[in-house]
């Protein structure tokens, strides 16, 4: 048998697999090389950007915004995008929709079940974190907010807040299992819509983001209310990492 010096050729070759094999294992089981967590969201105009959303969903913000409306004009400058790119995530898919209520009932009353946060729900996939940004169109729309009803649901209490809200809760849980979901409440919001939301998200055990104090222009976030939400919506899901 062939020798190196003292050593067998059989022994340096069994050294060399066990210093490779220990070696890829290491890099393996290093943070570094792990995956970066997948960030997807749901959401309303406050998320959206024209060409970064499903073409058929209505956006609020683009590259040529109205100045008397928002000073957000570069894709850069929104919250999930700083979310994303300082919090070391990944995007998934970003299904927002201007305008968009959780119930099927919209502005003037009209029917909006083909835009609900219901209806757009199993579009969003699976992904490792879902973050559900909503709840402001149905609040200022003032769309009934029916009763807690958790059972034998039909058509018709998918038209109310309540209802329509644990829905859209239970299906997140159960559609997306693995996921961690987050529900992101705005400030500004009239009362029985924020304690609707914080009693529901206690009753399916799903984390609330309560934003405060956001620079607005025109209802929506700015530049610097974009900057707000990220560091708030980031500290949380860091805080929860911990």
């Amino acid at each position: 048998m062939k020798t190196f010096g003292k050593y067998s050729f059989l022994y340096v070759i069994t050294v060399l697999i066990v210093v490779l094999f220990g070696g890829v294992q290491a890099i393996a089981k290093s943070p570094q090389r792990q995956a970066k967590p997948v960030v997807s969201i749901l959401g309303d105009s406050y998320s959206t950007f024209q060409g970064y959303i499903p073409e058929e969903n209505l956006s609020w913000y683009s590259t040529s915004p109205d100045r008397s409306r928002t000073d957000v004009d570069d894709v850069t400058q929104t919250w999930w995008w700083q979310l994303v790119s300082e919090g070391g995530y990944i995007l998934g898919k970003n299904d927002s929709y201007s305008g968009a209520t959780v119930c099927y009932t919209g502005y003037r009353g009209e029917d909006y079940a083909d835009r609900s946060f219901i209806t757009r729900l199993p579009r969003v996939g699976s992904a490792d974190i879902l973050l559900i940004f909503g709840a402001t169109n149905d609040s200022w729309a003032r769309v009934p907010m029916g009763e807690f009803v958790y059972k034998n649901l039909t058509r018709g209490h998918y038209y109310e807040f309540r209802p329509a809200l644990g829905r859209l809760l239970e299906g997140a849980k159960k559609m997306y299992p693995g996921t961690d979901v987050y529900f992101i409440l705005n400030d500004g919001l009239s009362e029985a819509v924020a304690d609707a939301v914080m009693k529901e998200c206690k009753h399916f055990d799903i984390p609330v983001i309560v934003l405060s104090d956001i620079d607005k222009k025109a209802g929506h976030p700015t530049r610097r209310g974009m900057i707000q939400i990220k560091e708030q919506v980031l500290n949380a899901l860091q805080a929860k990492s911990m």
